[in-house]
């Protein structure tokens, strides 16, 4: 028995006929009626009942196309899944990343990827998040990784990593760093290092000025967080930071203080344009990308700045 006279039976009983069969089996008459009459004496039995007017199964026909057609199904179902794996071992997928990714180690998730996928190509663009999903709009990026911010047009499919919060970066020594509990309005005097508009970072020290009744006073940009916490250092001003970021290891020591109440920052999450199917390989990353990450923690569990008040408090002597 082989695979092509299940083919040429389910043919035959799906257009009723050896003529029709063959013409959308694309092969001659003669051949399907061969192939079928030399099954049906394999198996010993009559699968179509032929006369001048028409074809139709028989008892035992009807019980075989039934099983063939389940076979050629496990058989279609094969080649599905295998095309997609051999989709996800081969491509190409664009990556954009904002700077201020906060705890998320994004070097780290692409090169745990390319472990398990070495023949996919990757490719990472930096920018802005307004900017990124300008790239992601045309077409020139699969995904993006960044700041997930309410605003987010419904046009984007939004699947949140990691949560973040903010602190305020001071030069080490500043007097702000003597203070008990800090707000954000204690600073309103000082200078403020942070990114240039567009950026989400920027936003959010401006939102949080707003709402502590004053204008930041934003003499100096930088590209990104390590220029901010660069600058700070230098003591050039003060700049909101993300906490994995201030008190990273990497970088000029700065005083962190945090803020109550804490500016909001948004998670960090992977976006990508819902009219824009993935590839199979986009897919697999934006999966791993979340993998990685693990559970996000229950926001009801979740330390937060105010949870840890207390310890601020004790953080830099008096």
């Amino acid at each position: 028995m082989e695979l092509r006279q299940l083919s040429y039976v389910e043919a035959v009983a799906r257009y009723g006929g050896f003529t029709r069969a063959a013409e959308r089996l694309h092969i001659a008459q003669s051949a399907v009626s061969a192939q079928i009459r030399a099954l049906e004496i394999e198996l010993g039995v009559t699968l179509f009942a032929r006369t001048t007017r028409k074809v139709a199964l028989t008892p035992a026909g009807e019980l075989f196309v039934a099983r063939a057609r389940r076979v050629l199904a496990e058989l279609d179902g094969a080649r599905t899944e295998m095309a997609e794996i051999t989709a996800v071992v081969s491509g190409r997928v664009t990556v954009g990343a904002t700077a201020n990714l906060g705890v998320y180690d994004l070097p780290r998730a692409l090169a745990r990827f390319r472990e398990g996928h070495p023949g996919i190509a990757l490719r990472q663009r930096s920018g802005l998040i307004t900017g990124l999903l300008g790239a992601l709009d045309q077409g020139e990026l699969d995904l993006v990784i960044g700041p997930l911010h309410a605003d987010v047009p419904p046009r984007f499919d939004a699947l949140p990593l990691v949560d973040e919060y903010l602190v305020l970066a001071l030069p080490v020594g500043h007097g702000l760093t003597r203070s008990g509990r800090l707000t954000l309005a204690e600073a309103r005097d000082e200078p403020f290092v942070s990114m240039p508009h567009g950026s989400g970072l920027r936003w959010i020290l401006d939102d949080a000025g707003r709402s502590a009744g004053f204008t930041p006073r934003v003499q100096y940009e930088t590209d990104g967080p390590a220029g901010i916490r660069e600058m700070v250092s230098a003591g050039l001003g003060v700049g909101l930071l993300s906490r994995a970021v201030a008190e990273g290891p990497c970088g000029s020591p700065v005083e962190v203080r945090r803020l109550h109440p804490a500016p909001v920052h948004p998670p960090i999450g992977v976006l990508h344009h819902r009219d824009r199917p993935l590839s199979a390989a986009a897919q697999s990353l934006r999966h791993h990308l979340a993998e990685i990450a693990g559970p996000r923690p229950d926001p009801v569990h979740r330390v937060t700045p105010e949870a840890d008040a207390e310890e601020d408090m004790t953080e830099v002597p008096d």
